[in-house]
């Protein structure tokens, strides 16, 4: 990843504005649910198992964001009057691997960070993630077509269904019939994750980014990329484009609702119905983002904060997990004992806030401040960290 001194690729006539301040109010809301803590409001922490909350969108939404972006960034990188298309996306197929790759290493340093023990040191992770789905998402956009894309997006989510609901779980049987159907423990995934990762899982005997659960991850960024190319072809008709999102967002809620009865939403399992879900409340909120930003122009000063993060969104969450993990495990001498940086600012806050709730909220606002100043000294300076 190295230092850019220039301003993203599109110039500011080009950019869609909506989609930066998407992106940038997703990284601002992933900062303050991992600031807050476990005693911060319901819809700032993620839902036990089955269910969701406002906390549980912040990931879905990013990686549909990296599926909308990918059409973008793929369309600024070919020029169909210079080479071939498939020379193009051959030319491509390096920068894909090398931005996956980077992503990921990035995604493990933080997962380590600051002992990097390798006997336990976890393999999966946020960033692991997203670097998988982009590099699935990036080759099945530059090497099959729209259809052939929304068949994969069907089998992903069928086909997952089917494992988790009639597989056989070795060891323990067959969901609904031996064990109960998402059970946390006794489950495809979490027996997938230990037999193959076992020690370098996050809940130790599972993970809410582990293998399995990558396959729905996939097409949660698949119906971003569906997404960005009705953004890139309906543009000027924003009429259209609008009723097109809204009506296909709704549908997907409503379809994730109903599936969520025999599959139920499930964030840690990634389920399908969490994917359609997900994925419509991100079409129905970059909709709304869009007709107030693109199409109404109101672009007041509140825009300045989001974009701040939403262009250099790798940066700031990367920033917010190293300062965030060096807060906890740095110690130093403070009132006759060992502190650390976390528990000065969060004693402070409490006594000044005696309510725990917003004691908790109080604090996840000041760190999301102190990360975005950093931030926003980037983007004073025109750095735009790309990878």
């Amino acid at each position: 990843m190295g230092a850019i001194p220039s301003t993203p690729s599109a110039s500011p006539s080009q950019r869609l504005i909506s989609l930066d301040v998407f992106r940038g109010l997703t990284i601002l809301l992933m900062i303050v649910v991992n600031a807050s803590g476990a005693g911060s409001f319901p819809q700032l922490l993620h839902s036990p198992w089955n269910g969701w909350t406002l906390t549980d969108l912040v990931f879905p939404f990013f990686l549909f964001i990296t599926g909308v972006s990918l059409t973008f960034s793929f369309a600024s990188r070919i020029k169909p009057s210079q080479e071939s298309a498939s020379s193009a996306h051959s030319r491509l197929l390096p920068h894909i691997i090398r931005r996956s790759v980077i992503i990921f290493a990035i995604g493990m340093l933080i997962n380590a960070f600051p002992y990097y023990h390798l006997a336990t040191w976890r393999i999966p992770g946020v960033l692991q993630r997203i670097a998988l789905c982009y590099l699935a998402a990036s080759l099945l956009y530059l090497w099959t077509g729209v259809r052939t894309r929304w068949a994969i997006v069907a089998a992903l989510l069928v086909g997952y269904w089917i494992l988790m609901r009639f597989v056989p779980v070795p060891g323990f049987g067959i969901p609904t019939v031996d064990i109960p159907l998402l059970d946390p423990d006794r489950n495809l995934a979490a027996w997938l994750d230990r037999k193959l990762l076992w020690g370098h899982l996050y809940e130790h005997v599972r993970d809410p980014e582990g293998l399995l659960s990558t396959l729905p991850a996939i097409a949660s960024t698949l119906f971003g990329v569906a997404v960005g190319e009705w953004i890139r072809a309906l543009r000027s008709s924003s009429a259209k484009l609008l009723s097109r999102l809204v009506a296909l967002g709704f549908a997907c809620f409503v379809a994730g609702e109903l599936w969520s009865l025999a599959f139920p939403i499930n964030k840690k399992l990634w389920t399908s119905s969490y994917v359609l879900l997900t994925s419509g409340l991100a079409m129905l909120t970059l909709a709304a983002c869009f007709w107030l930003l693109d199409v109404r122009k109101s672009r007041g000063s509140w825009t300045f904060i989001p974009i701040v993060f939403g262009t250099n969104c790798i940066f700031a969450y990367a920033f917010s997990e190293f300062v965030a993990t060096a807060s906890v495990v740095f110690r130093f001498p403070f009132g006759g004992a060992l502190v650390s940086t976390e528990e000065l600012f969060k004693s402070f806050t409490s006594d000044n806030i005696p309510q725990p709730q917003y004691s908790a909220l109080a604090f996840a606002i000041f760190y999301v401040a102190f990360c975005w100043f950093f931030t926003w000294l980037l983007y004073r300076r025109k750095i735009f960290l790309k990878i």
